[in-house]
């Protein structure tokens, strides 16, 4: 025999045998048990890193990784300020920024919005806003010809087109014979953008040239300030920290985490504690293996007690029966790694057949930011799964494989 004895004694209880097709099929359920644990488990985190990957996508297209403002509500000598930033290692590009809140009014519609002034160029480095528009383009900003590029739903709620002509209205006002009248000019919609849904930018944004929005909302030469694209937009919270000690302290420096920090902590927590709960599914399998294994102990007590004649120490029965209970766990694994993975690469496809088939809709996207079942894999989602069974599997043999270690050969012999 070349094998260890354990390995190949607890080979052979796994199979099946005229006189144990019962506790074989046990260990069938408890292996398939195992195997639909881990399978639901994948599916259901994968899913979860879709919907995470989406979010961040809508999120870090039109939110920059770090902004820098002035407490004194502009920044002056911005061009000196942006090459002094791009100084810094981890700072890969800058854009100016002019912000303000208006009204924008369209054939007696009037709608409230967040209007940006940008240089086109330089914003396509920050954000990918040209890359999500649907109508004209984001190169048709144009200084001094007050074109206006508007969110999809916000184009939409004003029913405006390209070429028509809007009227922006600024909280500023100006002095006129007639007294105090708001500050407003025309501006004519040459760009709609798509950001997607779920927060909001479609219906809130809307982007103008730097120059114009200057005029507009008197800033003469200077910005609102800059936003900062850097190489790791999870570092962002540390990188602006060391901003914060190295500029002026009027700086005011923010983050998406500050805007969107406490939402994404939501989503990761989501994913952890289902984790755990479904990893229960995989524990009443495990507990079922006990059960599968106490059962082998008995039927097998005369074979332990003639192996422990031989010469079998205890803790080679212990062996015996965990090398039992270990295979099948790690068949389970394995099975429910392959399911997993073949049903987390294909459940977008799946869910999409059964809308189209019975013609009903899950997911709107008015309130899961898509219309569809995303999916994202992550190996490291699929290791930690693999060890968290494979490890309840063998706590399930302790037990059992003791019990068995412990049998007194002469009780067990008495009666054969």
């Amino acid at each position: 025999m070349f094998r260890p004895a354990a390995l190949f004694i607890g080979l052979r209880y796994t199979r099946a045998k005229r006189r144990n097709h019962f506790i074989s099929f046990i260990s069938l359920v408890s292996m398939i048990g195992i195997a639909l644990g881990i399978t639901v488990l994948i599916t259901v985190l994968s899913v979860m890193n879709g919907f995470d990957r989406e979010i961040k996508t809508r999120v870090f297209s039109m939110v920059p990784p770090v902004t820098l403002t002035s407490n004194t509500g502009s920044v002056a000598d911005w061009q000196g300020l942006q090459k002094l930033l791009l100084q810094y290692p981890y700072v890969t590009s800058s854009a100016p920024f002019v912000t303000g809140e208006v009204l924008l009014n369209f054939a007696g519609s009037t709608q409230p919005a967040i209007l940006s002034g940008i240089l086109p160029a330089e914003e396509k480095k920050v954000s990918k806003v040209a890359d999500k528009m649907v109508a004209g383009a984001l190169s048709d900003l144009q200084p001094g010809e007050f074109g206006i590029v508007l969110g999809e739903n916000l184009a939409g709620a004003l029913n405006a087109n390209l070429g028509d002509k809007i009227t922006v209205v600024t909280p500023q006002v100006s002095l006129s014979p007639a007294g105090v009248i708001p500050r407003f000019k025309r501006f004519i919609v040459v760009g709609v953008f798509r950001a997607g849904s779920g927060f909001g930018f479609d219906r809130s944004l809307g982007f103008v040239q730097l120059s114009d929005a200057q005029k507009l909302f008197g800033f003469g030469d200077n910005v609102t300030g800059l936003h900062l694209s850097i190489k790791d937009v999870f570092a962002a919270p540390r990188i602006a920290a060391d901003l914060r000690k190295q500029l002026t302290s009027s700086a005011s420096i923010t983050t998406w985490a500050d805007q969107f920090g406490e939402f994404f902590h939501a989503v990761q927590l989501e994913k952890t504690m289902m984790f755990f709960i479904l990893l229960l599914i995989i524990a009443v399998a495990a507990f079922n293996l006990v059960s599968t294994l106490m059962m082998v102990v008995n039927e097998k007590e005369a074979d332990i007690a003639i192996l422990r004649t031989f010469g079998a120490t205890p803790r080679v029965i212990m062996a015996i029966f965990i090398v039992q209970g270990g295979i099948i766990g790690i068949f389970g694994t394995l099975l429910g790694v392959a399911g997993g993975l073949a049903l987390a690469a294909n459940v977008t496809a799946i869910v999409n057949w059964i809308q189209d088939v019975f013609h009903i809709q899950f997911l709107s996207s008015n309130v899961y930011f898509v219309n569809y079942l995303p999916s994202e894999i992550e190996l490291s989602d699929v290791v930690q799964i693999c060890c968290a069974s494979l490890v309840l599997s063998l706590l399930a043999t302790i037990y059992p494989a003791w019990r068995a270690s412990k049998m007194d050969p002469v009780e067990s012999l008495r009666y054969e």
